[in-house]
């Protein structure tokens, strides 16, 4: 797995940050975390196919977090997408898409799950799975903004233990694709007529690997919650510590905030984006993170980072 930021710039993109948007790519499966203006043009940048997106999870309805998602599900009619796509966000996109629609600026010709959220459903329950394939599963709660917003927490499911090679070969089972099989947790029979349990040639179950997403927002709980033991940390940190009050009045984080919520998270790794345009480089905002959470990372558009 591995991250890549396709914009890091609050509210507006600058010569060298595009706006919010940020891809975790899987193998042949890739899921997409806001989409502001201009993020088709850093997804053909990015080298990612649109065809295999399978999820797009929209954080709030403000635009520079949402502005590019029209342009980018109309590409994807243009260019004859068949399968299912997921989309998640606030209450609000359907009325968006549906009038974008009537107007025909807006083209979906393939099957779309919108699922959509507000405040009130959260008065029932604190956590909804939003996604789920075979492998991965995503599960959303609301953060801290001016408006209604969610946070996510992409999830890979366990995964078998390693295979022991010395085991399987002393057991007499041939190289191929029994291998294969053993490794997908199926039981195989051999020549002889015995049967082999993948227990017998694998280790114990690995935990798969946790990224969390929390733009925009203030510290909150939830986005411990939803960082809990994460690989990385996605977490806005729009301005530096000088700025708190300004941060607070806006709905937003410092630095050394996100880097709290890192730490209180027992996060491996933070990555810190969603920087004011008033920056033109990240190091003010690096160099404060890692007083509080030395594992932290100032994302850059385009980078990969591995999960």
């Amino acid at each position: 797995m591995k991250i890549i930021p396709l914009g890091t710039s609050s509210g507006k993109p600058t010569l060298h940050r595009n706006v919010s948007a940020l891809a975790v790519v899987g193998e042949g499966e890739w899921w997409l975390f806001d989409c502001g203006e201009g993020t088709q043009m850093q997804i053909a940048r990015a080298g990612l196919s649109p065809q295999k997106l399978v999820g797009i999870f929209i954080s709030h309805l403000h635009g520079d977090h949402f502005n590019g998602l029209p342009g980018l599900l109309s590409s994807m009619a243009l260019d004859n997408r068949q399968k299912e796509l997921t989309l998640v966000g606030p209450t609000g996109i359907r009325e968006y898409l549906d009038l974008l629609s009537k107007l025909k600026i807006c083209h979906v010709n393939y099957p779309l799950k919108l699922h959509e959220f507000d405040a009130y459903h959260f008065k029932e329950r604190t956590e909804e799975r939003v996604y789920e394939s075979p492998r991965f599963t995503v599960a959303t709660r609301p953060l801290d903004h001016r408006i209604f917003a969610l946070g996510f927490r992409l999830e890979e499911k366990m995964k078998p233990g390693r295979f022991d090679l010395e085991k399987a070969q002393a057991l007499g089972i041939p190289a191929g694709p029994l291998y294969g099989q053993l490794q997908a947790g199926k039981a195989i029979s051999l020549a002889d007529g015995r049967v082999i349990e993948p227990a017998e040639v694998l280790g114990p179950p690995r935990p798969g690997k946790i990224v969390s997403y929390c733009l925009d927002t203030r510290p909150c709980d939830n986005a411990v919650i939803l960082s809990r033991n994460a690989d990385w940390l996605i977490h806005e940190a729009t301005f530096t510590e000088d700025h708190l009050e300004e941060s607070h009045h806006f709905g937003h984080s410092t630095a050394i905030q996100a880097a709290e919520i890192a730490r209180a998270a027992d996060a491996k790794r933070l990555l810190i984006t969603h920087f004011s345009s008033r920056y033109g480089d990240t190091r003010s905002l690096l160099e404060e993170a890692r007083t509080v959470f030395s594992a932290t990372v100032a994302a850059e558009d385009l980078q990969e980072l591995e999960v």
